[in-house]
C-alpha cells in the first residue's frame, strides 16, 4: 500500500482504475491538472532527492504497466465476445428459419391445371402363373374289387416329367390309371350299350390314339368302341375289367337258351310235317268213297247197294281219319309257331347280353386333360403307400394367371377386361385379358385351374378358409414356361374415358347443396369462379370432367384444389414445422397433409 505522497493516476486517464496510489493535494509530484497526465510523473522521478524516493517511484510504474495490460485484455475479450455474438446472430440460423427463407411466399389457395387425356381407372393386384389345368390324381379303387384300402403299387414317373395321352400315370391296387384327352370331366364309369357326349369323347381319344371304332354310331358305346378299349389297355399291359363281373356265365347261359329254343323249332317242324301227310291219304279216301257213292246212280248196278254200303262204311272210316288228322295239323302248327317265337326271344336275350357284356373304362382308371404334353408338377404319393390324398398332380394346357378377389374389387372387375402382367423377377411386361371372374367364392387352397368334380381325381381344393372370388387372366400370347409358379403383379383396366376427356384433381370437384358438382376455376386476376360439371370416370387421383356449359372450362384453366394457410410460415406447418411447402402436407395448419376446401 503506497504512502501518501506516492504518484496516482486520475479516474478516467490511462484506464487505471481508481483505488490505486493517490495523489493527495499540494505535494511536489501531482500532476499538472491541466497537463497531459505525463508531466507530473517525470517530474517526480526527476526531483527525487534521494535513493528512497526513486526506489518508490520505480515500483509506482511497474503496477501501473501491469494494471493497463489486465484492463486491455478484459476490453478486448469483451469486445471479441460482442462480436462473436453479433456474428452469431448474423450467420447461424435455426432450422425452421432456414425452411422459411428458402419456401415458398405464401399463397391463399392451390391449384391445379386441367389437362385433356385419357383417364382409366386401374386395380391392382397380386397373382400366380399356373397351369391353364392343374388337376390332383387321387384315384380310388371301384368297391368290390377285393382290395381294404388302395395302395399305390407303381409310379412310373417323376416331377418335371412330360406325360402322353395315354400314357400309363400310376397303379392303384393293381388296376392303372392312364390320361386322355378331352374336356368333360369323368363322372361315370363307361360301359358297353353307354352313350352320350362322354361315350363321344372316349371315343374321340381312342381314334386319336389309333385304335378305330368300327360301325359304332357317335356318342354309342358299341362293339367297335369295345374294341378300342381293349386295345388301348392291352398297349399299356394291362387287361380290361369286364362290364358284368359273372365270368361270363351270362352269355353262355343265353347261347344255351338260344340252341334249345332252335332245337324246339325243329322238332315242331318234323311234326308238322307228318301230319301234313296223314291229311292228304284222308283227301285221297274221301275221293273214293264219294266217287263210289256217284257212280252207283249213273250205272244202274244192282250192286250199286252194296257197293254203296261199301263205299258208305269206307267213306266213314275215312272221315274219321280225316277228321282226327286235321286237329294233329293244328297242333303242330300252333307248336311250330311259339317254338319259333322263343327262339327269337332267346335270340334277343343272347344278342342283349352279348351287348353289355365287354371291357368298360372305370372312372378311377383314367384322367381327362384339355391338352397334351402335360408334365408332372408334383409326386405325393410312394409306392406301398395308401392313397389318402392325392398321388400325383399334372399340369397341363397354356400358363395363365390365377388370383383370388376380395368382394371390394370383385364388384369392379368382369371378364373381357384388359390387364398388364408384369414380372418383376424377369422383367416381363405382357398383356391380356380376364378370361373369368367367379361367381362363387373359392374355399380350400389355389386349385390353379382344377376342374372340380373329375371323377378319380380326388377333392383338389381340400378343406380350408375363404379364399374369395377366382379370377383367370389369359395373356394375348403364351407366357414362357420360366413364370411357371411365379408370383406376378396385375394392372387391370376396369373403366376407361371414351377417348380424351377433361380431367382434374378429384380434390378441385366439389358438391354443391342442390346435389350439383363443381369446380372453381381461377381467372389471370385471381378471381375464382365456379362451374357447373358432370363427372365421369375416376382413376389415380383424377376424375373426368364436362362442364354443363359448353366452353366454360377448357384445358390448361386453373382450378382450385384447397387451400393454403395465411399464417402458416410459407407453406410450413403453422403448429409444429412438420407440414410440407409443396401442397402435401401445407394444406392445413395442423400439418395433416389434407387440402382444405376452399369456401362454397
Amino acid at each position: 500500500m503506497n504512502e501518501p505522497g506516492d504518484v496516482a493516476v486520475e479516474p478516467g486517464g490511462d484506464g487505471v482504475e481508481p483505488g490505486g496510489d493517490v495523489v493527495e493535494p499540494g505535494d511536489g509530484d501531482a500532476r499538472d491538472p491541466g497537463g497531459d497526465g505525463s508531466a507530473g510523473t517525470a517530474d517526480a522521478a526527476q526531483d527525487a532527492p534521494d535513493s528512497g524516493a526513486l526506489g518508490s517511484g520505480a515500483l509506482g510504474s511497474g503496477a501501473l504497466g501491469r494494471g493497463r495490460r489486465v484492463v486491455l485484455g478484459v476490453v478486448a475479450g469483451a469486445a471479441l465476445v460482442a462480436v462473436g455474438g453479433l456474428l452469431a446472430t448474423v450467420l447461424v440460423k435455426s432450422p425452421a428459419q432456414v425452411a422459411a427463407e428458402t419456401g415458398p411466399p405464401a399463397q391463399g389457395l392451390l391449384t391445379a391445371e386441367v389437362e385433356q387425356r385419357v383417364l382409366a381407372r386401374t386395380v391392382v393386384t397380386r397373382g400366380t402363373v399356373v397351369a391353364d389345368q392343374s388337376v390332383d390324381v387321387a384315384p380310388q379303387p371301384r368297391a368290390g374289387e377285393g382290395a381294404a384300402a388302395a395302395v399305390v403299387t407303381k409310379l412310373p414317373l417323376k416331377a418335371g416329367d412330360a406325360v402322353a395321352a395315354g400314357q400309363l400315370l400310376a397303379e392303384v391296387s393293381g388296376r392303372p390309371v392312364f390320361a386322355l384327352k378331352g374336356t368333360l370331366p369323368v363322372y361315370r364309369d363307361l360301359r358297353p350299350g353307354s352313350t352320350g357326349d362322354d361315350v363321344a369323347q372316349l371315343q374321340q381319344a381312342l381314334r386319336a390314339l389309333g385304335h378305330g371304332t368300327g360301325a359304332d354310331a357317335k356318342g354309342v358305346f358299341g362293339a367297335g368302341t369295345k374294341a378300342a378299349l381293349t386295345a388301348r389297355y392291352r398297349a399299356i399291359g394291362y387287361d380290361p375289367l369286364p362290364a358284368v363281373a359273372d365270368g361270363g356265365e351270362a352269355v353262355k347261359a343265353a347261347r344255351q337258351a338260344v340252341r334249345t329254343a332252335q332245337w324246339a323249332v325243329e322238332d315242331a317242324s318234323a311234326d308238322a310235317g307228318t301230319g301234313a301227310g296223314a291229311g292228304n291219304g284222308a283227301g285221297a279216301g274221301n275221293g273214293a268213297g264219294a266217287g263210289g257213292r256217284s257212280g252207283t246212280p249213273a250205272t244202274g248196278s244192282p250192286s250199286a247197294g252194296p257197293a254203296s254200303g261199301a263205299g258208305d262204311g269206307e267213306t266213314t272210316g275215312v272221315g274219321r281219319t280225316a277228321g282226327k288228322s286235321g286237329g294233329g295239323e293244328g297242333d303242330s302248327g300252333r307248336a311250330l309257331a311259339r317254338a319259333r317265337q322263343a327262339l327269337a326271344d332267346a335270340r334277343a336275350e343272347l344278342a342283349s347280353v352279348e351287348a353289355a357284356d365287354g371291357p368298360m373304362l372305370p372312372a378311377s382308371e383314367t384322367v381327362i386333360l384339355g391338352s397334351f404334353p402335360a408334365r408332372v408338377s408334383g409326386i405325393a404319393g410312394r409306392v406301398g403307400g395308401p392313397v389318402s390324398g392325392p398321388v400325383l398332380t399334372l399340369s397341363a394346357g397354356e400358363l395363365v394367371v390365377e388370383t383370388y378377389l376380395k368382394d371390394d374389387k370383385k364388384q369392379l372387375l368382369r371378364a373381357g377386361m384388359s390387364v398388364v402382367i408384369a414380372s418383376e423377377a424377369t422383367g416381363l411386361d405382357a398383356r391380356g385379358k380376364v378370361a373369368l371372374v367367379a361367381g362363387e367364392r373359392s374355399t380350400g387352397r389355389p386349385a390353379g385351374g382344377q376342374q372340380p368334380g373329375q371323377g378319380g381325381q380326388g377333392d383338389a381344393a381340400g378343406k380350408g378358409g375363404d379364399l374369395g372370388f377366382r379370377m383367370v387372366v389369359r395373356a394375348d400370347r403364351p407366357l414362357p414356361p420360366a413364370l411357371a409358379g411365379q408370383d406376378v403383379r396385375l394392372t387391370i383396366e376396369s373403366a376407361s374415358t371414351d377417348g380424351q376427356a377433361l380431367v382434374v384433381p378429384v380434390t378441385a370437384v366439389s358438391a354443391t347443396a342442390d346435389g350439383g358438382t363443381v369446380v372453381t376455376a381461377v381467372g389471370g386476376d385471381g378471381t375464382p369462379r365456379r362451374i357447373e360439371v358432370r363427372v365421369g370416370t375416376s382413376g389415380d387421383g383424377y376424375v373426368a370432367v364436362t362442364p354443363v356449359r359448353a366452353g366454360a372450362l377448357t384445358a390448361g384453366a386453373k382450378v382450385v384444389i384447397g387451400a393454403a394457410p395465411k399464417d402458416g410460415g410459407n407453406g410450413q406447418d403453422g403448429g409444429n414445422g412438420q407440414g410440407g411447402r409443396d401442397g402435401q402436407g401445407g394444406r392445413d395448419p395442423k400439418g395433416t397433409g389434407s387440402p382444405r376446401r376452399p369456401a362454397e
